[in-house]
């Protein structure tokens, strides 16, 4: 029987201030009893371990952090960040304590790396679960003194390449783990072809318009533009469409446009370079098109706007 893959995991939870204190006292094991997760065993308790020891309360933690950088913050703000890392339940098999702190302390030098030790306050590792894991927390400052989880840990194709990038720091020293898939690979095979098809048909509609508006001169301004609206007007009610349609799928395609070796590799080891090429076009076609609705005149764009609004009880009559 082959033996299960076994993969680095990290997963991040943002919080308000609010929830530090219950986080605190599941963290550092503040209290006799934890009847929400009946897989502690307190009895075990006395080998977790941390790697980076609060000095005082959570929440003191952050508000001196936050301080210090002269952050503004909303009643919206992320104040901090609880980062879980762990590994598959089979990377700990057979591996003795030094082992699994060797595994932790490079995880945790992966995270200084990315979002700075000053804003790191708490690492501690639990061996008293079934599997062993570790959580980080840590205030989400940026090298220029804003507050922001949003640039710090970005957006759904940037998570990826967090992903990436802690496997690719954490097989250098435990070449057994393997890259988890993501989300968003998997997801690309559900990028419809029509879209495909519907983006070449636009980006060929949209040269002729722009042929035709290549053509207008000073005498035959006035009925070249009649001509043009005409082209233009079923023409942008379906390109408005294609555009909001693609939103849906553009982390999707951001992500697998990202020029990084872990995902070349992925590529040629799928043997899906052809498709990635597809969706790489599918992104400059898509470009394009937003640069031509751009381009149309404000005063242009409102009336095809108008022709849209008075079409629409037609179509409903139909």
């Amino acid at each position: 029987m082959a033996q299960k893959a076994q993969h680095a995991i990290l997963r991040f939870a943002k919080h308000k201030a609010g929830p530090a204190g219950a986080l605190e006292a599941h963290h550092e094991r503040t209290k006799e009893k934890y009847a929400s997760n009946p897989d502690i065993d307190i009895s075990k308790s006395k080998d977790n371990f941390h790697i980076i020891q609060p000095t005082q309360k959570y929440r003191k933690e952050i508000d001196t952090r936050i301080k210090a950088a002269g952050c503004r913050t909303r009643k919206d703000s992320t104040m901090f960040v609880d980062t879980l890392i762990t590994a598959s339940p089979e990377f700990f098999t057979g591996r003795s304590k030094k082992e699994v702190q060797a595994y932790f302390t490079e995880a945790v030098a992966f995270m200084e790396k990315k979002v700075g030790r000053g804003n790191i306050f708490s690492a501690v590792v639990h061996m008293d679960e079934k599997t062993p894991h570790l959580h980080l927390c840590f205030t989400p400052i940026t090298e220029d003194g804003r507050l922001s989880a949003k640039e710090i840990l970005g957006n759904r194709a940037q998570l990826s390449k967090w992903q990436d990038e802690f496997h690719a720091h954490m097989k250098k020293a435990f070449p057994v783990l393997k890259r988890g898939e993501s989300a968003l690979v998997t997801k690309r095979e559900h990028i419809p072809t029509w879209l495909f098809k519907q983006s070449v048909d636009l980006t060929r509609q949209q040269q002729a318009i722009e042929k035709a508006v290549s053509e207008i001169g000073v005498l035959n301004a006035g009925k070249k533009r009649d001509e043009i609206l005409e082209m233009v007007g079923p023409y942008f009610s379906r390109l408005e469409k294609h555009l909001g349609q693609m939103k849906k799928y553009q982390a999707t395609i951001d992500y697998l446009t990202q020029e990084n070796e872990g995902l070349k590799e992925k590529a040629n080891s799928e043997k899906s370079i052809q498709k990635q090429m597809e969706v790489l076009t599918l992104k400059k076609e898509n470009e394009r098109l937003r640069r031509f609705v751009d381009s149309i005149p404000p005063e242009m764009r409102r009336i095809l706007r108008e022709q849209q609004r008075q079409q629409r009880p037609k179509d409903h009559d139909l």
